[in-house]
C-alpha cells in the first residue's frame, strides 16, 4: 500500500505546471494521432514527471516548501523504489510510440537522475542545473510529443523546440524565488539565488518576451496573426499579476514567499494550458 508521504511527495499537481509544453507540441503538430497523445500524456503526466519529482525529493530531504507542497513530509524507502519502478515501466510502455520516443524517455529520466543524485548532483550548478531542467523540460519534451502525435513527424519543429525551452527557461527561475535560503543550507546555487529576487524577474521578463517575438514571427510567416492576437488574450492576467508581484516583491523582497508564487504559477499554468488549448481548436478544428 503507497504510504502518504509516497502519494505526496510524487506531487501528480505539479504535472499541470508542466503540462504546456505537451499542449502547444499538439497545436504545432502537422495533425494529431488521438491514440498517441493519449497515450504520452499518460506516460508524461501520470510517469515521467511524478517520478522525476518524488526521486528528487528523496535526495534532497526536504523540510521546508517544494513545487506545490507547503509542508512536505518526509520520504521513505518505498518512495525511492516506486520511483523506478515508475521509470522502468514508462520505458516498456514508451516503446508503444516508437523506439526513438522510448530512447528520449530514457534520456530525460537519466538526466533527471544526474540532475538529483548525491554523487553528482547537477543541481548544485546554477549554469549546469538550470539547463539540465530546461532544455529537457522544454526542447526535448516538445519533440518527444511533436514527434509522437504527428501524422508527419520527419521535420524538425526547431521553432517550437526553442519557444517550448524559452518558455521553460523563463518559468523555472521564478518556482524557485522563495527556496533561496533552503537550497544554500542544501549546498544548491540556483540561477534564481545567483540573479536575486529582482533579477529573477528580469530575466523571466526577457525571455517571455522573447518566446512571444518568436510566436509573432511564426504566426506571421503563416499568415495567422490572428491565432496570435487570441493567444496574447489569455496571457493578459498573467502578465498583470506579474508586474504587480515585481513591483510589490521589488519593495519588499518578503512578498517573494511561497503563497505568492504557487499563485502565480497557478495562474500562469491555467492560461498557458487554455491558450494552447484554443490553439489545437483553432490549428486542428476550425
Amino acid at each position: 500500500m503507497l504510504q502518504r508521504s509516497t502519494i505526496q511527495l510524487l506531487r501528480f499537481r505539479f504535472s499541470f505546471l508542466l503540462l504546456p509544453v505537451y499542449l502547444f507540441a499538439l497545436a504545432m503538430s502537422d495533425g494529431i494521432d488521438l491514440r498517441n497523445a493519449l497515450i504520452i500524456f499518460v506516460l508524461l503526466h501520470f510517469l515521467l514527471y511524478p517520478a522525476s519529482n518524488g526521486y528528487n525529493s528523496y535526495m534532497d530531504r526536504d523540510e521546508g516548501s517544494i513545487g506545490d507542497i507547503e509542508k512536505p513530509e518526509a520520504p521513505t524507502r518505498q518512495l525511492y523504489f516506486i520511483t523506478w519502478m515508475m521509470d522502468i515501466g514508462g520505458s516498456l510502455l514508451a516503446f508503444l510510440i516508437s523506439p526513438l520516443f522510448a530512447g528520449l524517455y530514457i534520456v530525460y529520466i537519466l538526466f533527471s537522475r544526474l540532475y538529483s543524485y548525491r554523487g553528482i548532483r547537477l543541481k548544485q550548478y546554477p549554469v549546469t542545473g538550470y539547463l539540465t531542467v530546461v532544455l529537457n523540460q522544454g526542447g526535448l519534451i516538445f519533440y518527444m510529443v511533436f514527434y509522437g502525435v504527428s501524422l508527419q513527424n520527419h521535420i524538425i519543429p526547431w521553432m517550437g523546440m526553442l519557444v517550448s525551452t524559452l518558455l521553460i527557461g523563463a518559468f523555472y527561475p521564478i518556482t524557485q524565488i522563495y527556496q533561496h535560503e533552503q537550497d544554500i543550507k542544501d549546498g544548491v546555487r540556483t540561477l534564481s539565488k545567483t540573479l536575486g529576487v529582482n533579477g529573477t524577474f528580469i530575466y523571466c521578463a526577457v525571455l517571455y518576451s522573447v518566446a512571444f517575438v518568436l510566436l509573432a514571427w511564426h504566426f506571421y510567416e503563416h499568415g495567422k496573426m490572428l491565432y496570435f492576437f487570441i493567444l496574447m488574450m489569455w496571457f493578459v492576467p498573467v502578465v498583470v499579476k506579474f508586474l504587480r508581484w515585481a513591483l510589490q516583491c521589488w519593495q519588499d523582497e518578503k512578498v517573494a514567499n511561497f503563497k505568492n508564487t504557487m499563485s502565480m504559477n497557478w495562474l500562469a499554468a491555467f492560461c498557458t494550458n487554455f491558450a494552447f488549448i484554443t490553439l489545437i481548436i483553432l490549428q486542428h478544428f476550425g
